[in-house]
């Protein structure tokens, strides 16, 4: 590893932290690095996300197609 880094956690989070690690056997810093990676990852699965609203000749609005508006 090449970088440390310090993080503040509220005892909630702490108290999870602990459990987790004493449960699964791991250090914490180990559930911590899982969980950052876990994290960034998340965005990598979903890149068709970024096509979402630009298909053409449909509504920009699809509650505003007739049978799914309010009015």
């Amino acid at each position: 590893m090449s970088q440390t880094i310090t993080v503040r956690l509220n005892k909630e989070l702490a108290a999870w932290l602990e459990e987790t690690a004493e449960r699964v056997g791991l250090p914490q810093s180990q559930i911590v690095r899982s969980q950052l990676e876990k994290a960034k990852n998340i965005r990598a699965e979903k890149p068709f996300m970024r096509l979402a609203g630009s298909m053409r000749g449909l509504p920009r609005d699809l509650s505003s197609r007739k049978g799914f508006s309010r009015s």
